[in-house]
């Protein structure tokens, strides 16, 4: 019975967890929150495992209330949708694992809000209609305008008011594009809009694609790409180290609405509107790529220079798909997967360091010798190894994936040198960042904040996914293959969505 239900469980999970999260628990509740959270993300783990099981066997539409495409909210798992579910999966529960060492007790509500993000970027991966895209949106932005102000700080204030009013000028554009879509087309279930757009021509094609070039303005700004950028390095450098890790996955939110609009409804096949918008992302994301190295060369503190490396990963991301071609998106999502996990741990493995060096806290200067100098020298250095892309870790696949991807001339000429000029940038900042922090210390007292052995663990288990990523490379690279010619020949996606599927009633 619950397995006809699976593809709507990873939603209702952290949704009925929040809720429960919400209730009072007493005068001391956050052992029950964290008991709570902790199950919701195991048992969202599982339900993540076979939920891409189920759709190695083809897609799996879900329609609620009986309706069905594309009158109905449809939910669509494919292999794309059920991919980012486990990813996401795989990274929430180690970073509430740490969390719940004391960070969670610095806001009230962290764990409901912690739920309701999840929620919201899980929904915005299974969704098969655009307006609820938009609503899962608006679920996992109002909790991180929370989670970001997660601790209070008059740092926090400041940067959480940037990123708020962007994103909330970027839902108001949404909405627009969202009735000038429905008003042309009728419809706002992607399948639907992907058989309509192609059949449109003159005056109608053309306010179709205004609608689509502004629909790729409001998903640039969700993932962060120049130049909509700005507000991402200070709010995740600004943040706790877990929301930080967490946000980890939020940039990949507009990456896969990207892909997925963009080869869906304005793929090769979408008429009038074919790829549109491909070339700027090709020049937009090689800016990005080089605007990010800047960022990171140029950053006096830890915590910049991680964010700047979710920018990089941006630029190297949307640069690589606008290639557009099976081998480009089958790179795309490879990285995607690596750089969500590396960045994720050294947003934690750079929290544990700041807290343990005191008054000095992660800037890139010299200062004592932290209580726990070993253990996160090593864990520092396995992170930097593999988000650099040296071998033999995940990183180095990545990106020779990528460099493989780029075969024609110009974009042997332009991609070729900045994804290998900013990996030598990375080199730099984080060879300097390393010998500052763990080789340039003050003789004398050790300090003596030191971080439980269960948070070291969750950390590790982020860096022992990446090694994963490593040994599984070909299992991995098989599947992600799949993906990508399901994007690219879309027809099986449309197909499933009006083929009816799971009904709730």
């Amino acid at each position: 019975m619950l397995y006809q239900h699976l593809v709507i469980m990873p939603i209702l999970i952290p949704l009925l967890a929040a809720l429960l999260l919400l209730l009072p628990w007493g005068d001391n509740p956050q052992p029950y929150r964290r008991a709570i959270g902790l199950i919701s993300c195991l048992a969202l783990l599982v339900v993540a495992i076979a939920l891409v099981v189920k759709v190695s066997e083809g897609p799996s539409v879900y329609a609620l209330g009986g309706w069905q495409a594309p009158f109905g909210i449809v939910l669509v798992a494919d292999r794309l949708a059920a991919l980012m579910v486990l990813l996401t999966a795989v990274l929430a529960l180690p970073v509430l694992w740490y969390s719940c060492y004391g960070e969670d007790s610095l806001g009230s509500h962290f764990h409901a809000l912690f739920q309701f993000q999840i929620t919201g970027i899980i929904g915005a991966f299974l969704t098969g209609d655009l307006f609820n895209l938009f609503v899962f949106f608006e679920i996992l932005l109002i909790s991180s305008y929370a989670l970001l102000m997660h601790g209070g700080g008059k740092f926090k204030l400041r940067s959480s008011l940037h990123y708020v009013i962007l994103n909330l000028t970027g839902s108001s554009l949404f909405l627009i594009v969202l009735g000038t879509l429905y008003g042309i087309t009728g419809t706002l279930n992607m399948a639907d809009l992907a058989v309509k757009v192609s059949q449109l021509t003159g005056d109608e094609a053309y306010i179709v694609r205004a609608g689509g070039l502004m629909l790729l303005i409001v998903f640039a700004l969700k993932s962060a790409l120049l130049p909509l950028y700005f507000w991402l390095p200070q709010a995740y450098a600004t943040t706790t180290g877990t929301v930080a890790a967490l946000f980890a996955i939020m940039t990949k939110v507009g990456i896969y609405a990207i892909l997925r609009t963009f080869t869906l409804i304005f793929g090769e096949h979408a008429g009038a509107a074919a790829l549109l918008g491909y070339e700027w992302l090709w020049w937009l994301g090689l800016a990005t790529l080089a605007i990010g190295g800047i960022g990171i060369i140029g950053s006096r503190d830890l915590r910049l220079v991680t964010a700047y490396l979710v920018v990089i990963s941006v630029g190297t991301m949307l640069t690589t798909f606008s290639m557009n071609s099976e081998t480009s998106i089958a790179a795309v999502l490879y990285y995607l997967i690596h750089s969500t996990l590396i960045t994720a741990a050294l947003f934690l493995i750079v929290d544990v360091i700041a807290k343990q060096r005191g008054k000095t806290a992660s800037r890139i200067v010299k200062g004592r010798r932290m209580a726990q100098h070993g253990t996160l020298s090593l864990m520092f250095f396995i992170a930097a190894i593999a988000v650099i892309g040296m071998p033999p870790f995940s990183g180095f696949i990545g990106k020779l994936f990528i460099l493989e991807a780029a075969r024609t001339g110009a974009q042997v000429a332009l991609l070729w040198p900045l994804v290998l000029g900013t990996s030598f940038l990375v080199l730099i900042s984080l060879s300097r960042a390393g010998s500052r922090i763990f080789w340039h210390n003050f003789t004398g007292k050790v300090g003596e904040t030191r971080h439980a052995r269960g948070q070291l663990t969750a950390i590790s288990l982020l860096l022992v996914a990446i090694v994963g990523l490593t040994v599984y490379a070909d299992p991995v690279s098989q599947f992600i293959g799949h993906i990508a010619d399901e994007l690219h020949h879309p027809a099986g996606y449309i197909e499933a969505s009006f083929g009816g599927g799971v009904v709730y009633d």
